[in-house]
């Protein structure tokens, strides 16, 4: 197991009554069922009509492929053809949606080669922030994880990037992340173009590309039953929202607006639960309105150095339940269910923006329940950095997966 490093609370005898925000995966504002509702800040359409959900939507089957078209060739990946993919998945009530998929297939792609479904953190609010979009705006965030992509593209293997967020970029709605990147498997699969009917599959991701990754190793044994994967990469993962939430607490961060965005974005998953708008102040509204469409740069520009006490009313009553209620739904590290399939968890002990006894809680569980648990932790660094640090020893764990080799573990 990976060594312990347990975060100090500060001995808080009440907890809930100081938190607002958990960054990059969840997030409470705490509300009131007196006063009444506004509506949730819902992103802009996209404007290309092939993001659209079809009038037939709720007569297909999850995984059931909705349309596809081939993008333009991408520089960062030579020779490699991009196809776009629509496909019916649902929500975390179980209700139809449309989600999509960029699919990037190498040159000289041999049928049923390994595919990676790789989920990329997406901390981002507007449907112009899909992957398939950034990864021709040129966004730094995306192309640091080209390098990775690069090496399996180079071995044969395609590569699956999810807009895990959903159609409303619903940050903060992890389980919907499960059922996204499973639906978006099995799209993939499902179409003979793609070469991958019979491919052995990886998933990974990064902080919220990782706890996407978790939450759909952890659910296939119930979602999708008949989806075999391969392995599951979980880095830099924020496993309990609760812990995130006392984490930040109530005042002044830096990172205020991405915990804003994923209060805004669990509105929009939840907006009869979790009516977040109608506890904002207006000058809450304002900082509302100007995330609701904006992307990663632009949500921690806004918020910067932000709190809670700032943007709600004064007289809001907190109702901590309902907000503990949904960030517990949401929380990989109190799912009751475990993966079947092999996970490697990397991590830097320094790691200041995630609960690191979460982490290890988690791999304690999944341990327990017999999976095989690789750990590693990195060198001392960052959150962001500690993705590209564990890259080398996560692709050779992938091969390992691939390859049929019997998982490692540390358990």
């Amino acid at each position: 197991m990976t060594r312990r490093f347990p975060l100090s609370l500060g001995g808080r005898s009440n907890r809930w009554a100081r938190l607002l925000a958990a960054l990059g995966s969840g997030v409470a504002l705490g509300l009131s069922a007196t006063t009444a509702t506004a509506e949730p800040l819902y992103p802009w359409p996209d404007p290309d009509p092939f993001y659209s959900a079809p009038t037939d939507l709720a007569a297909h089957q999850p995984g059931d492929v909705l349309n596809a078209r081939p993008l333009p060739p991408l520089p960062v990946f030579p020779g490699a053809s991009v196809t776009l993919v629509q496909f019916r998945s649902s929500n975390s009530n179980g209700v139809p949606i449309a989600a999509t998929t960029t699919v990037v297939t190498p040159a000289g792609h041999r049928p049923d080669a390994p595919l990676l479904s790789y989920q990329h953190f997406i901390n981002a609010l507007g449907t112009g922030c899909a992957v398939s979009h950034l990864l021709y705006s040129g966004d730094t965030n995306l192309l640091a994880t080209v390098p990775m992509l690069n090496a399996v593209l180079a071995q044969g293997w395609s590569v699956a990037l999810p807009d895990h967020l959903g159609p409303y970029f619903a940050l903060g709605a992890a389980r919907l992340g499960g059922h996204i990147v499973l639906d978006g498997v099995r799209a993939v699969k499902r179409m003979p173009e793609l070469a991958a009917q019979n491919s052995r599959v990886v998933l990974a991701g990064y902080s919220g590309g990782g706890l996407a990754s978790g939450w759909a190793a952890a659910l296939q044994p119930t979602y999708a039953p008949e989806l075999e994967l391969a392995g599951a990469a979980v880095g830099g993962t924020p496993m309990n929202m609760e812990t995130m939430a006392d984490v930040l607490g109530f005042e002044p961060h830096p990172a205020f607006g991405l915990a804003m965005a994923a209060a805004i974005g669990l509105e929009r998953e939840y907006p009869n639960r979790l009516p977040v708008s109608t506890y904002l102040n207006e000058r809450g509204h304002e900082i509302g309105n100007a995330m609701a469409n904006s992307c990663t740069a632009e949500i921690l520009s806004i918020g910067t150095g932000g709190s809670a006490r700032e943007f709600m009313n004064g007289d809001s009553i907190i109702d901590f339940d309902a907000a503990r209620v949904i960030l517990r739904e949401n929380s990989l590290a109190l799912y009751d269910g475990a993966p079947r399939t092999p996970v490697f968890e990397w991590h830097s002990p320094t790691d200041s923006l995630i609960p690191l006894d979460a982490i290890d809680q988690t791999n304690r569980r999944w341990c327990a329940a017999g999976v095989p648990v690789q750990t590693l932790q990195v060198p001392p660094s960052d959150h962001l950095t500690g993705a590209v640090l564990g890259a080398p020893e996560v692709l050779m764990w992938m091969e390992g997966r691939v390859r049929g080799e019997p998982a490692p573990s540390t358990c």
